[in-house]
């Protein structure tokens, strides 16, 4: 598929107003897809609508709590109803929280697992009914380095991020046939509101990840790539 070839496409992406998610949907729009733009934050999600539009795209802005069943039906059916279906879903919200197991509430631990996990899996079994009609549909997880390792004082995080590739290994086998591609990028190291280092200046920015997605969509001929690790230049090889 060329890069031609996703003009008048459409995209869901969730966690849109900043970071990765804004850095992806922005990176689409470029390249003529129409974005829905979706998170929590109405007021960001407007600043990266009025970015994509200035700069001649289209997106439209639906305020989703993903943790909410309803919520994502509803940015679905909206979707639907202002674009005419969508043909790429970029599961990105994630939510983190730095501490050790030991401290972890039930309650921290719940929410982890509902953003990173459960609302994916509800977003992808709503999705397929729509995704499964296009020509060229395509489903891409955004994971973590942490799918693959651990972290200390992440332990939360980790094991849904290893529960999220796992989900993704699965429904890639359920949906294969179904002409439905499904992929996963597990970046490491990003420049976001999630991350808490001090030393910020080695962090990658978060435009590798949106080219990563971009790669996965245009790729011609018969090859497809399952899964995508993108680590920082100032990182250690093969960590």
């Amino acid at each position: 598929m060329s890069d031609e070839t996703l003009k008048g496409q459409t995209a869901i992406v969730t966690g849109a107003g900043r970071g990765i998610g804004r850095a992806i949907a922005v990176t689409l729009a470029a390249r003529g897809v129409n974005v829905a733009l979706a998170a929590r934050t109405e007021s960001q999600l407007r600043a990266v609508q009025t970015e994509i539009t200035t700069a001649g795209g289209r997106a439209e802005v639906f305020p989703t709590d993903i943790t909410n069943d309803a919520e994502i039906t509803a940015l679905l059916d909206g979707t639907v109803d202002r674009f005419g279906g969508f043909d790429i879903l970029v599961n990105n919200a994630g939510s983190v929280k730095v501490v050790s197991l030991a401290e972890t509430s039930a309650e921290d631990w719940d929410h982890t697992m509902a953003v990173n996990v459960r609302a994916p899996f509800v977003l992808c079994r709503q999705a397929i009914p729509y995704l499964k009609q296009r020509p060229h549909p395509h489903i891409i997880n955004i994971a973590s380095a942490l799918a693959v390792k651990g972290y200390a004082d992440h332990g939360a995080y980790t094991a849904s991020k290893h529960a999220l590739l796992g989900m993704t290994r699965t429904l890639a086998k359920e949906v294969n046939d179904m002409g439905v591609l499904v992929h996963v990028i597990h970046p490491g190291g990003v420049d976001t509101g999630m991350r808490f280092d001090e030393d910020r200046s080695i962090l990658m920015n978060p435009q590798p990840i949106a080219d990563a997605v971009i790669f996965l969509l245009t790729m011609e001929g018969s090859g497809t790539v399952d899964e995508i690790r993108v680590r920082r230049t100032v990182g250690e090889p093969w960590a």
